[in-house]
């Protein structure tokens, strides 16, 4: 169940990665319509980008359909499409109203948001789930035609047809919790945005932080906050709160802890130190992808891992209480903060700098004081044997690029091709499935210089390579097809 959770999250990056399309071009035509509100140009991107950003539940249903299914295979993200259409017609206020023998306004609010982010991630993953069954399925020769992956979108309108049965029933209950949940967290104010932020870095290890995230972020329980504020709707200093307070941390807090990490690291290891540290802080800064600093403590030291997820949760619940708010449409970096600065409902957005300044300093010291203080094996700070053995077990540079000779180590370290049995990337992870973890190599994997390992189960493990790990994966598919 884990597994299937953790590949659920994984999946959701697909659409998301779209988002920062429409943060550029809302972005600029905002700065336009700064200074000339009739601007057409400005309209015309403007437009682009809340096109994007409207249909952002079709773009999970095809996104999930892809991301779960065996080969990521476009017919499954057609799939996605067909059950979406299906669920959202039948269930559509009008479609309710004649099937209830009502007026349509009396039909059950729920019904009236059936086309939200949470019915398309629910159609990705029927999707996915008939084309994993019946894309190799065959037919008999009358009927052959519609065999393998031409029966996945039939079989998934089927089955969104008892999917839409069953959600006449129960979608307005679940409807009513989704929003009392958000409705919870709303009415705590600058509080819960804090416990949100707590609760988004603890999950970060599972990946089970992106259910959580389309909550508050898009259009499940009603918050819908990225949406809300790239249209520049709702209320001036409210809407964006559960985006703002991530810019501090992303853009001045990581970044410093990374340079604590870099100063209280052994003589010895400061150059290697330093090369992690600075690529994953500048990756934490510049784009907000935190995982690779994040991954290279958290697991050699949690307690300081819990320590910068409650300095999270203050920064939102700091930023929420003053209603400074900023916005972002992947994530908390520097690229996405200039571009919400021309968003209109964005209301002092430089004191998030100012923030992000205070946080520096607090990450900084903090983290020097108990990297030294419990002399926590951070990077650069691990013990002297395994360090020597992972280097003395480095595969030499044949003429291959670095990522090549990255992927071929990590291969040969977890194994090769009698211990790996699939491979698999999101954002910066590689998410890879082995007969037997004891014959995985951790030291062997780490003297790459990858930020971390996570073992999520019995036969699956992550290596947290960084923004290029998809070369690295696609290498190991190649080393894999030798």
């Amino acid at each position: 169940m884990m597994k299937y959770l953790q590949n659920l999250g994984r999946s959701l990056m697909l659409p998301v990665a779209v988002l920062p399309a429409a943060a550029i071009l809302v972005g600029i035509g905002n700065w336009i319509l700064a200074f000339d509100e009739e601007n057409t140009i400005a309209t015309f991107l403007t437009s682009g980008g809340t096109a994007i950003i409207g249909n952002l539940a079709i773009l999970f249903a095809v996104g999930v359909a892809i991301g779960m299914s065996r080969e990521q295979d476009g017919a499954a993200g057609l799939s996605g499409l067909v059950a979406f259409l299906v669920i959202t017609t039948i269930l559509s206020t009008d479609n309710v109203a004649s099937l209830q023998g009502i007026e349509a306004d009396n039909v059950n609010a729920a019904f009236g948001s059936i086309e939200n982010v949470f019915i398309g991630i629910i159609s990705g993953i029927v999707a996915s789930i008939m084309y994993n069954r019946f894309s190799e399925v065959r037919l008999p020769d009358a009927l052959a035609f519609f065999s393998g992956k031409r029966l996945v979108p039939i079989m998934s309108a089927g089955a969104m047809l008892i999917v839409s049965a069953i959600l006449f029933f129960i979608w307005p209950v679940i409807y009513s919790g989704l929003v009392a949940f958000g409705t919870g967290i709303i009415d705590l104010g600058s509080v819960g945005a804090g416990l949100y932020g707590f609760f988004n870095r603890l999950l970060i290890p599972t990946g089970l932080h992106h259910a959580l995230n389309s909550v508050f972020w898009f259009d499940v329980a009603g918050i819908n906050d990225i949406a809300k504020f790239w249209d520049s709707e709702g209320e001036k200093g409210v809407t964006g709160r559960y985006l703002a307070g991530f810019f501090p941390i992303m853009m001045f807090g990581l970044p410093a802890a990374a340079l604590a990490m870099f100063h209280t690291a052994k003589t010895k290891r400061k150059k290697q130190a330093a090369s992690l540290m600075m690529a994953a802080g500048f990756a934490s800064f510049f784009t907000g992808v935190t995982e690779p600093l994040e991954f290279s403590f958290m697991f050699l030291a949690p307690a300081l891992y819990v320590v910068h997820a409650a300095l999270t949760g203050l920064s939102l619940m700091i930023a929420a209480m003053f209603q400074w708010t900023a916005g972002f449409s992947f994530s908390a970096g520097f690229v996405d903060y200039i571009l919400s600065l021309s968003v209109p409902i964005a209301n002092m957005p430089l004191m998030l700098m100012v923030q992000g300044l205070v946080f520096a300093v607090i990450y900084y010291f903090l983290f020097r004081f108990l990297i030294l203080k419990f002399n926590l094996k951070t990077p650069g700070r691990e013990d002297d044997e395994e360090v020597q053995e992972a280097a003395e077990d480095t595969v030499e540079d044949d003429g291959q690029d670095d990522l090549a000779v990255m992927a071929k180590q990590i291969y040969e370290g977890l194994g090769g091709d009698e211990n790996v049995t699939t491979v698999d990337n999101c954002v910066s992870r590689l998410r890879l499935e082995v007969e037997d973890m004891d014959v995985v190599d951790q030291n062997k994997i780490k003297a790459t210089g990858v930020p971390g390992i996570n073992i999520v189960g019995k036969n699956n493990i992550q290596v947290v390579v960084g923004t290029q790990v998809q070369f690295v994966a696609d290498e190991i598919r190649r080393l894999r097809k030798r």
